[in-house]
């Protein structure tokens, strides 16, 4: 698994040892950057972050921090060591912690994000539990954009405050893109 473009472009990245992984592909990583369209200067949170892989992909490209939420040690572990292998030491932060709690967090600090991630283990009902985290912690800043990343078999519809506006499917992955109701459409 590798950097595919921008400044850190081709630096391979580390996966944690003997624990049970799903990395993004690079297929799916690429489609997201080409929907996503530009991310210079873009905050970027990346949510149940495992590698740090598509987070860095987005500093890589120009964003200017990202924040990564990871609830294992020897996962936030390898993620520093993957941003600090291709160069990003001064403009990323790791939270270790639930994705919820990591929310808790950033909300209570008043953090807004350009392009939100979120890459649930499949399956689990997190999915639509993690697009409804989002929305309640106030994260997205105004235009900014949602994506949830989950299996093909999981509903991720968008309750509450975030509206679907695309999906797209690659194989057994679903990239779910969401945009949030801004004030004026809610009270109107």
């Amino acid at each position: 698994m590798k950097i595919s473009t921008g400044e850190a472009r081709g630096r391979k990245l580390t996966v944690p040892r003997g624990g049970r992984i799903r990395i993004t592909s690079d297929r799916v990583k690429e489609a997201l950057f080409n929907i996503l369209g530009s991310v210079e200067g873009a905050r970027f949170l990346d949510m149940f972050a495992g590698t740090g892989n598509v987070g860095i992909e987005a500093l890589s490209r120009g964003a200017a921090a990202a924040v990564f939420i990871e609830i294992r040690s020897s996962h936030a572990a390898v993620i520093r060591t993957n941003v600090e292998r291709c160069g990003f030491d001064d403009c990323f932060e790791i939270i270790k912690a639930s994705f919820d709690r990591g929310a808790a967090l950033l909300r209570e600090r008043g953090e807004r994000f350009d392009v939100i991630f979120a890459d649930p283990p499949y399956e689990r009902g997190l999915a639509e539990r993690a697009a409804d985290v989002l929305y309640e912690s106030s994260l997205l800043a105004p235009g900014g954009v949602v994506v949830v990343e989950h299996s093909v078999r999981e509903q991720c519809d968008g309750t509450g405050g975030l509206v679907l506006k695309d999906r797209r499917g690659y194989g057994d992955t679903v990239l779910s893109f969401f945009a949030g109701i801004d004030q004026g459409e809610k009270d109107g």
